[in-house]
């Protein structure tokens, strides 16, 4: 029997994906994981006769909805029937929280607002928002979380004394407005065309499928195929646009994200049919991975004569841990031909579907909001900066502010070459106006006027050059891992792992991953064959994670950007010293056991009973020593008597804290007098010791 995708169904019915598969659950009590799942045709059929007679009776209730004198009262009693059957009201409760923005983290966001952060951690998990303990938020994403358990958080920015006044941090207060807007206009947020990055090993046809999408010819004009520059384009499909954006690799794609400036809404990754998932491959994907982007695999030149493609998805789940929906996984993965065209169809067509899964939102009129994806001088326009628009409408006239520049939209140039009045949400255009070259990633902001953005970038760049002058953004170092942990319920090592042969890679990984246990967890974020890159740089700077390299050299740039992000780069020629080093900060996150440490042993050889005092215990010590906050066990025949600690300890008439074999001395037992001359004494000591792995740990 014949099977069909959830969303051929929708779109033959004339409504959204999400929608029938909410119906699916609702309805019907079928479960489907994506619109890419397959349904019989009986029940298709079924769905299509459900989905109609309910149309028609909505179609009825109008009708009788319609004021009519005669009714009169019962016109009225259907209408508000109708009204709270079809608009059901569910009243929630807002409270308000105060918060700092200092130092804001998962934990303190949790204990604010009265959940537990593992709970959070849960919650955002199903939403598709991964987070760790004591996680590190930005503004947005607090408010964010903070929203779905209907708590409206007030910042407290602190502030700096200055002899003008308070200083503020400009930026913050303005990611705050724009999440303002956000949760007061909620019903006026619209769709907005998705933004897609097309990622993979190089010559696997990047761009040279992004050039047959856009129906021109970038990849011939450029050194061996490969885009040199950051480029956007848009096209049209089926009515609907879509954004892309051609890197130059991973890496800016990385950056981005490392500034808080993310504009991809979803990945494509691409992988050739004859050469299968290559190291950059690999490398691409764990940037994707790490974003929490959604990826959609092309698996291209599918018209070579010695394309796999079945080979090819085997190495996707094998290296990648990608399943492809036809194994029954939830990786949408497509098969296209760059040079001929086949599959490109299909590919758009999945593309807007995802979007439209993600639900991207924007606002869509007012001030603009936009991100600036590249930048440059030209000689004759001055200063440039390429951005894609994330909210508002971009204007010619319109004052900005952009980090520590500033300037004012003189004009606006498209992907084609053509000049713009305005820019709407997710159009790609290169702004003319700026009063300096911007930084890259920075966020573009629309301000009231020059003199306004001109006094707010003056003082961010104040803010800049102290920080400049201050120390390095501090990263987790191997060394301090105990300390920048003990705060979190679940411990956590990312490690991106660098070496010579995959041989060597697959040791080390395999080696490592013995180490973790039920309270520490090690995620290799990224294992790579080659030398420590500024990609590698990048990636460690956007996840927090320590460099590991073995048997291979660090490029002077990757060294330079590592200390300056404050990134620990570590490398070894003996695989042992690396397991060493690991194990021992891993050791220093356990936390430590309390053992038993016998000192010595001794024998009674007589009993004084002192008035007002009690039972003294005159004692020689045999072996070892006897330490007076230590404890006694009492054997008597072979047999225990008591387990006790020490009162006093003396020798001869002084209190003293320890003595040595072979002296003697007095010692009066913590409530316990039931002892007899010939007793033998085992003394003994609680101390705590750290806890050691072994490459055995895990296999328990």
């Amino acid at each position: 029997m014949s099977k069909t995708r959830i969303y051929e169904v929708a779109k033959e019915l004339g409504m959204n994906s999400k929608e029938l598969m909410e119906f699916l659950e609702k309805e019907l009590n079928i479960s489907v994981k994506s619109h890419m799942s397959t349904i019989e045709e009986e029940t298709v059929q079924v769905i299509m006769d459900l989905i109609e007679e309910e149309r028609q009776t909505k179609k009825e209730v109008k009708k009788q909805k319609e004021p009519s004198k005669e009714k009169g009262k019962s016109s009225e009693q259907v209408k508000v029937k109708e009204k709270s059957k079809e608009e059901p009201v569910e009243e929630k409760f807002l409270r308000e929280v105060t918060i700092t923005s200092h130092d804001l983290s998962l934990d303190i966001l949790a204990k604010q607002i009265g959940l537990e952060q593992n709970d959070i951690i849960k919650d955002m998990f199903m939403k598709g928002v991964v987070l760790r303990p004591g996680q590190k938020l930005d503004i947005t994403m607090a408010e964010n979380i903070a929203m779905n358990y209907n708590v409206i958080l007030n910042f407290e920015i602190e502030k700096k004394e200055t002899e003008e006044g308070k200083e503020q941090d400009i930026e913050a207060i303005l990611a705050k407005k724009w999440n303002d807007i956000y949760e007061k206009e909620k019903d006026k947020l619209a769709p907005r065309p998705p933004v897609v990055t097309i990622m993979g090993h190089v010559d696997h046809g990047k761009t040279t499928l992004l050039d047959k999408i856009r129906n021109t010819h970038v990849a011939d004009k450029e050194e061996g195929g490969i885009t040199q520059s950051i480029g956007a384009y848009q096209i049209e499909y089926n009515g609907q646009r879509i954004t892309f954006i051609d890197t130059p690799g991973h890496e800016a794609f990385t950056e981005m994200r490392a500034r808080g400036a993310q504009v991809t809404d979803i990945v494509v990754l691409i992988i050739a049919a004859d050469d299968g998932v290559m190291p950059q491959t690999i490398e691409a994907y764990n940037h994707a991975k790490s974003a929490n982007v959604p990826i959609i695999v092309a698996i291209n030149k599918i018209d070579k004569p010695n394309a796999n493609v079945e080979l090819t998805k085997q190495q996707m789940v094998s290296k990648l841990n990608l399943i492809p929906e036809d194994w029954g996984g939830d990786t949408i993965t497509v098969l296209v031909s760059a040079k001929t065209g086949e599959g490109i169809d299909e590919l758009l067509e999945m593309i807007l579907l995802e979007s439209e899964m993600q639900e991207i939102r924007c606002i869509p009129d007012g001030k603009a909001r936009a991100v600036i994806i590249e930048s440059r001088v030209d000689k004759a326009m001055g200063p440039l900066g390429t951005v894609i628009v994330k909210d508002g409408i971009l204007k010619v006239g319109d004052d900005f502010i952009s980090g520590s520049t500033y300037g004012r939209v003189r004009r606006l140039i498209n992907d084609k070459g053509e000049s713009l009045i305005r820019a709407v949400p997710s159009t790609p255009v290169q702004v003319l106006g700026f009063n300096d070259v911007p930084n890259t990633h920075s966020i573009l902001y629309v301000i009231d006027s020059k003199e306004e953005a001109r006094g707010l970038a003056e003082k961010i760049k104040e803010k800049e050059e102290e920080k400049s002058k201050g120390p390095a953004k501090r990263h987790v170092k191997l060394e301090d891992i105990m300390q920048k942990m003990e705060e979190e319920e679940k411990k956590k090592l990312n490690i991106l792992l660098k070496a010579s042969t995959y041989g060597e890679i697959e040791a080390l990984r395999n080696a490592i991953q013995k180490f973790e246990n039920p309270e520490i967890n090690i995620e290799i974020i990224h294992a790579g064959i080659g030398p420590v890159s500024t990609s590698d740089i990048m990636l460690a700077s956007a996840s927090d994670a320590i460099v590991l390299g073995f048997r291979v050299k660090a490029d002077s740039k990757a060294l330079k950007m590592a200390e300056a992000e404050g990134i620990e780069v570590r490398r070894y020629n003996i695989i042992f010293d690396l397991i060493d080093d690991i194990k021992k900060a891993l050791e220093g996150m356990l936390e430590p056991i309390q053992k038993e440490e016998l000192t010595g042993n001794g024998v009674i050889k007589e009993e004084f009973k002192i008035k007002g005092v009690g039972k003294i215990a005159g004692v020689q010590v045999n072996e070892g020593y006897v330490q007076r906050d230590g404890g006694v066990r009492i054997y008597r025949s072979g047999g225990l008597v008591a387990d006790v600690k020490i009162k006093s300890l003396k020798h001869y008439k002084d209190e003293v804290k320890s003595i040595e074999a072979p002296k003697e001395c007095g010692i009066q037992f913590e409530n316990f007098e039931d002892f007899t001359k010939g007793d033998e004494l085992e003394f003994y000591k609680h101390v705590f010791v750290k806890r050691e792995l072994g490459l055995e740990q895990k296999t328990k």
